[in-house]
Order: C-alpha cells, then sequence, then structure tokens
C-alpha cells in the first residue's frame, strides 16, 4: 500500500506575509494570487500566524458601505496583518499521513493546515489541495 503524505499534496510555495504588512497589501495578495489562506512568518521563515479570507471579512469595517471611502483607505494603510492574524494554529509537518492531515482538518474545521518543520513554514494544505488530487486521479 502507498502512503501518502502531507509533502505530495501541499503547496510547498505559499504565498506569506509579515505582521507589519498592511491590510491594503493583504488584500491585494489575496485577490493577486487568488488564495483565501495567508501564511504570517518573520524574516527567518518562522510561522507566527495566519489570516484567512475570512478573518478579513470579520474585520470589515474597511469594506462596509456607509463608512467613506477616505476612512477605508485610512484603515487598510494603517492597520497592520498584526492586528487580525489568528496566533494560535493547528499545524502539521510534512510527512504526517495525508488521512490524518483529512481528519484534523474536518475536526477542526477549519481550511488549511499550515506545514512546519523546525517551526519554519515549509507549506501549506489546504482543502483544495484535496479536490486537485483527488480530481486528478493521481
Amino acid at each position: 500500500m502507498i502512503t501518502v503524505t502531507v509533502q505530495d499534496l501541499m503547496s510547498d510555495d505559499p504565498v506569506v506575509i509579515r505582521p507589519d504588512d498592511t491590510l491594503a497589501l493583504l488584500r491585494d495578495l489575496m485577490l493577486e494570487a487568488r488564495v483565501r489562506h495567508l501564511p504570517v512568518v518573520d524574516d527567518e521563515g518562522r510561522l507566527m500566524g495566519l489570516v484567512t479570507h475570512r478573518d478579513l471579512l470579520r474585520h470589515a469595517l474597511v469594506e462596509q458601505v456607509d463608512v467613506a471611502p477616505w476612512v477605508q483607505n485610512v484603515l487598510r494603510k494603517n492597520l497592520k496583518v498584526s492586528d487580525l492574524m489568528a496566533e494560535k494554529l493547528v499545524t502539521i509537518g510534512p510527512d504526517a499521513d495525508i488521512r490524518l492531515a483529512a481528519d484534523t482538518l474536518y475536526d477542526a474545521k477549519i481550511g488549511c493546515l499550515p506545514v512546519v518543520e523546525d517551526d519554519r513554514l515549509v507549506g501549506i494544505l489546504t482543502e483544495s489541495d484535496f479536490v486537485r488530487y483527488f480530481g486528478s486521479g493521481d
């Protein structure tokens, strides 16, 4: 029986962001890369947190219709990723069995697992990776 590991399915070069980056950059990166999860790393690549599209929407004072456009722009430029990132994360290692990863995603009701090795981000595993894997027949 062939064992499929997290490393076999994960994206090994995820788009990342820094804690001091602005919400404007966060929003732009998510739109440009077409991703819903951005790991937050320090200069050495250590995982510090995670921001999801849902987090961005939750803090979407900047997107409210009744908020003046100039206020929205000020907030986007002044609020930092560290202001809304989640710091208590569920992570997984690259050599973990993919069934463990699937169970973890399901049990924790989350859409992604940052993949870490020695506290450094080495990839990200998302629900989309599972869909791609099983949809392509690999």
